[in-house]
């Protein structure tokens, strides 16, 4: 089975990819291309899965990955380093040819960003918590200390969960309406004192208001696609022990 690459008109012209879970060798929970180092899966089928996903977007490029940790970290990335040396960080912006940065996601959503003005593409992995701190903001403050202008700047939002599949409960909706009353706008009130939460949306409005070139926005939902996605929500509404990760590329 062949790789299923989504790309966005936004980046046209850049080496870029958001991956679903297809084209890999991994089986059982994690069929098939899971790249999650984090995962039980074994290691020698998530090594042929990294090199098949980086293949696909950026054939000549070293992929480099994080140690994701949901926050608002973004770093400078001028080399690859062994996957045992991984930065703790959830977003990354470099200059550099040949590096391709890798952001992995299983509902949490995936943000590749450009500028080819000055050169420099980045990456961010944007859970509730990192896009609440404000890693999509530290991932272009990043890109503009290193010369990129905010109006250059496109960004392209990934798959992820989509409003209608993400519930969660009053205590969750009343933190993100006490940070900002405008947030009440991500929410769509459910059953009991439940709440459906539009996470893409939200991550959307922050690149929005930081004055960006152009954004585009993908509306296919991980938890709903169980044929394309990996998803955190599905395996635990499946009662499964773990799950797999998809990768998100962008390259120079």
């Amino acid at each position: 089975m062949t790789i299923e690459i989504y790309k966005s008109s936004v980046l046209s012209g850049i080496s870029h990819g958001f991956l679903g879970r297809q084209g890999g060798v991994s089986t059982g929970i994690y069929k098939s291309l899971n790249i999650g180092l984090g995962t039980q899966d074994s290691r020698d089928h998530i090594s042929e899965n990294r090199k098949r996903a980086v293949e696909a977007v950026a054939p000549h490029a070293t992929l480099v990955t994080l140690r994701q940790v949901h926050s608002a970290k973004a770093v400078f990335v001028e080399k690859a380093v062994p996957d045992d040396q991984r930065v703790e960080a959830d977003a990354m912006v470099t200059h550099q040819p040949y590096l391709a940065l890798g952001i992995l996601t299983a509902d949490c959503v995936p943000v590749l960003f450009a500028d080819t003005v000055s050169g420099l593409i980045g990456a961010a992995h944007a859970g509730w918590k990192g896009a609440v701190a404000g890693v999509t903001d530290a991932t272009i403050d990043l890109m503009v200390e290193k010369g990129a202008l905010r109006h250059n700047i496109v960004a392209a939002i990934g798959p992820a969960i989509q409003q209608a599949s993400y519930e969660v409960d009053g205590g969750f909706y009343q933190r993100f309406v006490a940070d900002n009353l405008g947030n009440q706008a991500f929410f769509l009130k459910g059953r009991d004192e439940h709440w459906q939460f539009d996470l893409p949306a939200y991550v959307e409005k922050r690149l929005k208001k930081a004055g960006l070139g152009m954004i585009s926005r993908s509306s296919l939902d991980t938890c709903q696609n169980s044929e394309q996605f990996f998803s955190y929500r599905r395996a635990c509404l499946a009662g499964e022990a773990d799950y797999g990760r998809q990768i998100s590329i962008i390259a120079l």
